[in-house]
């Protein structure tokens, strides 16, 4: 049986306490969380021992954790097994043994099995899916942009906060929002700051202002989802976060000079007789960037799109360490100039059916901070 992160305390109430659990997710506070769920509830029910196995390398002896299962302690106690695999990667051994140990089960152990996010394919390795089959799965799902100030509100909520009703609250949402966004271990630490700082109702912006720090992580994959949807102002943050957090400035230029390859192939294509959904698959454009490229590529301008393939191309020289005329000698300006002339070509296209209204001075045009 499979359920999401936040399912878990419901399916704990109403099902009871199973033999085992595998939680799996790349959300370090959320997969925390529901361990802790788990043994708070086993203890609950009498299990008072606790061993922790940790799987590092291939040659991890599997023989102490099948033996562990089946001993039991010096008084007869119930106890917790838990198996971390940090890697998501048992081997050929630890597949048979996973297998092994879950015909094996006993109503006198608990087991929680730890693992990082899967893949498909892992999904379908024969371990997992005894691991499925033998208990519950608890998929841990990463809190995205757009759900993350009612993520925060509903955590106020459990400590007897709140902010204000209608646009200032919201507001003051999506400034704590964009101050943690990417690292919910951060968020978690300051909404505790918060109950600590002041009592228990409604807090005002000024409030969360003063007491939330700027601690937001972000992904360089994550970029280039900002950009082709068009939030400039979100991208901009992003840039200058990874930029902060040491990211290669290779790398960006890489995630970003991509999705401009990835607009010209299509746009070529297109402009050569193929329906758009063939185009996309041709240039291997899938899931919320094929989206986002549906909503963009009817209303490219051709012309500026060249010109963007040739601003990605002087870009990389700027970041391997090459001048050039008339662009930053700092990379990470070089990089800021390219995006903003992408958001310029994505705001071009979304808005081609409304030429009408007054020009604006190209973002990329702008004076660099």
């Amino acid at each position: 049986m499979q359920v999401r992160a936040d399912q878990l305390a419901t399916a704990l109430t109403r099902g009871g306490l199973k033999t085992i659990y595998t939680i799996h997710g790349d959300e370090p506070l959320l997969a925390q969380e529901a361990a802790d769920a788990l043994r708070a509830a086993a203890r609950a029910a009498g299990f008072s021992e606790r061993q922790v196995f940790t799987v590092s390398g291939a040659h991890f002896d599997w023989s102490g954790v099948l033996g562990a299962s089946q001993s039991m302690g010096l008084f007869a106690d119930k106890k917790i097994i838990e198996i971390r695999i940090p890697s998501g990667k048992p081997g050929k051994d630890g597949s048979a043994a996973l297998q092994a140990y879950c015909d094996q089960l006993s109503e006198d152990v608990l087991t929680i099995v730890h693992l990082p996010r899967l893949d498909r394919q892992q999904q379908q390795g024969a371990w997992f899916l005894a691991l499925d089959r033998a208990g519950v799965t608890v998929r841990v799902d990463p809190v995205e942009r757009n759900a993350l100030p009612n993520w925060i509100a509903q955590r106020l909520a459990k400590q007897g906060q709140r902010v204000a009703a209608g646009e200032a609250g919201q507001q003051a949402l999506a400034f704590f929002a964009d101050r943690v966004e990417g690292n919910l271990l951060a968020a978690h630490q300051e909404l505790q700051k918060l109950a600590l700082l002041h009592p228990e109702g409604e807090l005002s912006f000024e409030q969360i202002e003063s007491a939330v720090l700027d601690v937001a992580r972000f992904d360089v994959f994550q970029l280039g989802a900002s950009v082709l949807a068009g939030h400039a102002a979100r991208a901009l943050r992003m840039l200058d976060g990874l930029k902060a957090e040491g990211e290669a400035a290779v790398l960006v230029h890489w995630t970003l000079a991509e999705d401009v390859r990835a607009l010209k192939r299509t746009h070529d294509a297109m402009a050569g007789g193929k329906p758009l959904p063939m185009a996309l698959r041709e240039a291997r454009v899938w899931g919320d960037k094929e989206r986002a490229f549906e909503a963009v590529l009817p209303g490219i301008d051709a012309a500026a799109l060249a010109a963007l393939v040739e601003a990605a191309s002087t870009c990389d020289g700027l970041v391997k360490g090459l001048r050039h005329p008339g662009w930053p000698d700092d990379a990470w300006e070089g990089l800021r100039r390219l995006m903003l002339m992408t958001l310029d070509l994505v705001a071009g296209a979304r808005n081609a059916g409304r030429r009408g209204r007054a020009a604006t001075a190209p973002l990329a045009l702008q004076p660099t901070r």
